[in-house]
């Protein structure tokens, strides 16, 4: 018996030994070996500041900048540390009403009661500086550095976009779960579409606070800290300056204005009009001043090169002089007689050949090549005949880049629209429409829909006789960066580079003496364009493109100016000016400045 309770008692001497053992390696391991059971432990004390990137600037052409970040300050607030013993104190600081606080508060305690969420968005430097030294006396809040996105002129915002706080349509489609609650994005224009090469990659910081909230030092001497990454920098295509005065010039006018560089695609000048000041849409009064631009029937955030689509008027009878050259349906000698019976005209002429014909926009001559175009005798039935023509016709517009997105890189293109046989049927009925039911598509009226930066690059494609590169506004990403690959590759329509020559002349005479008469005609440099007064339910648009010089051109660009009348008096005029600007690097026609900026196009 004695021997058997001698056992007993040894099993329960060991097992205690080993249980407690057990617990003091365990008790080891949280405490010392394993961090995170240690950060947990000390939470009450240790604080995670996470270190949001700098945002990627942005600069011109030129390298001169545009878009850069200044700071700012979030204050944040975490539920279940707050104590306040003054709550109006508080309120008068941080200039808020105690009916505000207690709504931010109930926010905040619905996010979360422990983690930190932001109570009051960028605080602005100078209020910062008043506020510091008295966080001390409201546990539960803290201050997080960030920066906002600010603009060196208040030009290119339609271009530019604008980062906003991300919403929760956002994040649920974030798949590689990078964004949280409170985070910045780029909602629109280039702020958007390269929001991964601007947004660079956070990092984070851990702090020993006191229970007083007061900052003790480093955690673990920062081994666990991260630092931020900035965003890569873009180097944009346009040209500041130019931008700046276009706009200027456009000021009081509802159109758009693109400029490209021929040789390279690259978008010289971007402008809607009417626009916003940039800042508008950065900082505290983003909601208010957003709210204001939305409502603002001019529509000043609606982008009118990517997003107008409007019939584009005379400026497509080159269009149809090209495909006609390369169907063999004419020749650059062709003549028609000027038989304003079939179509009204203007102007003293009456029989002109391709040249003449562009030089003084002659409607009854394209009347009389689309119908040569439609109707080639394929079939014996008129309707069937116009309908195969239709397609060929087709064919070649699409080449030119019409009826689809360009490629740009902004979001919202619009593609425009180039009718179909579909479309004539859906409207009349199969077999039921001819030319002479769509002729109106002969001068750019018609179903035809085109948006300005299609415009401009027509102007291109006629400069650089026959192909494109796809219009883009950033020229490389990161320092030192390389041209984008997709932006270098040539695009050639359907006709041949030799049918291009009486067009150019022609677009050249339309300057010298033509419809483009001498708003756009400039001392030392050859111009080339072509009018537009595109007709309208009320007043005409005003039209025009151009490219220059002639030979080796160097800017092609399209003016639409909204109710501005005749092509040859607010386009011409504008795209004049903006072709001196660019090439000389000033203007000296004052006069022709004024009389654009006053803005009266029907004396």
């Amino acid at each position: 018996m004695n021997m058997m309770n001698s056992s007993r008692k040894y099993v329960i001497r060991l097992t205690i030994i080993l249980v407690a053992a057990i617990f003091v390696i365990k008790l080891f391991a949280i405490q010392v070996l394993d961090i995170q059971y240690k950060l947990k432990a000390d939470s009450n004390i240790i604080e995670r500041e996470v270190r949001h990137p700098s945002r990627g600037l942005i600069y011109d052409r030129k390298g001169k900048l545009v878009v850069f970040n200044a700071p700012v300050y979030d204050l944040e607030v975490v539920p279940k540390d707050v104590n306040l013993k003054d709550t109006a104190a508080f309120c008068k600081l941080f200039d808020i009403t105690q009916e505000e606080f207690a709504e931010k508060l109930d926010a905040a305690k619905r996010y979360s009661y422990v983690k930190p969420s932001i109570f009051i968005k960028q605080i602005s430097n100078q209020t910062f500086a008043t506020v510091q030294d008295f966080l001390i006396n409201y546990p539960g809040f803290r201050i997080q550095p960030r920066t906002n996105r600010a603009y060196t002129r208040r030009a290119l915002a339609n271009a530019l976009g604008y980062t906003g706080e991300i919403s929760k349509y956002q994040l649920e489609r974030d798949s590689a779960n990078y964004y949280r609650q409170g985070d910045y994005i780029g909602i629109s224009g280039l702020e958007s579409m390269y929001e991964d090469q601007l947004r660079g990659k956070r990092g984070v910081r851990y702090k020993m606070v006191n229970v007083r909230g007061v900052e003790k030092g480093a955690f673990q001497d920062g081994a666990l800290d991260t630092m931020s990454i900035p965003g890569e920098n873009l180097q944009a295509t346009i040209d500041l300056d130019l931008q700046a005065y276009v706009e200027t010039l456009m000021k009081g006018k509802k159109g758009s204005v693109v400029a490209l560089e021929p040789k390279t695609g690259e978008v010289l000048c971007f402008v809607s009009a009417p626009t916003y000041d940039p800042n508008s849409l950065s900082g505290r009064d983003y909601s208010r001043n957003y709210s204001k631009l939305l409502s603002d029937t001019a529509k000043p955030l609606y982008n009118r090169p990517l997003m107008g689509i409007y019939p584009p008027g005379s400026i497509f009878k080159t269009v149809q002089g090209l495909i006609a050259l390369q169907e063999g349906i004419i020749t650059p000698e062709t003549r028609f007689p000027c038989d304003r019976s079939i179509i009204s005209c203007h102007g003293p002429h009456s029989y002109e050949d391709l040249k003449g014909a562009i030089e003084v926009s002659c409607n009854p001559y394209f009347w009389n090549v689309y119908k040569r175009m439609l109707n080639r005798g394929v079939s014996e039935n008129t309707f069937e005949d116009t309908e195969i023509g239709l397609k060929a016709w087709r064919e070649h517009v699409l080449s030119f880049g019409f009826g689809t997105t360009l490629g740009i890189d902004l979001p919202n293109e619009k593609g425009g629209y180039i009718p179909t046989p579909a479309l004539y049927d859906k409207l009349y009925g199969d077999n039921r429409w001819k030319f002479s039911t769509i002729y109106s598509n002969a001068i750019g009226q018609g179903e035809l829909q085109i948006v300005p930066l299609q415009m401009a690059n027509l102007a291109a494609i006629i400069a650089n006789r026959g192909y494109y590169y796809i219009p883009h506004l950033i020229k490389s990403i990161g320092d030192g960066g390389q041209p984008l690959e997709k932006y270098r590759e040539k695009h050639y329509t359907t006709i041949d580079a030799s049918h291009f020559t009486p067009v150019v002349e022609g677009m050249a005479e339309v300057v010298k003496t033509g419809t483009g008469s001498y708003r756009a005609k400039l001392k030392d440099i050859e111009v080339c364009g072509k009018t537009g007064t595109v007709q309208n339910n009320g007043e005409d648009h005003s039209v025009f493109i151009a490219f220059a010089p002639k030979d080796n051109p160097q800017i092609a660009l399209s003016v639409y100016v909204e109710n501005g009348g005749q092509g040859a008096r607010a386009a011409a005029g504008i795209a004049g000016l903006l072709i001196e600007k660019y090439i000389q690097g000033c203007t000296e026609r004052t006069q022709m400045e004024e009389y654009i900026l006053k803005g009266d196009f029907y004396d």
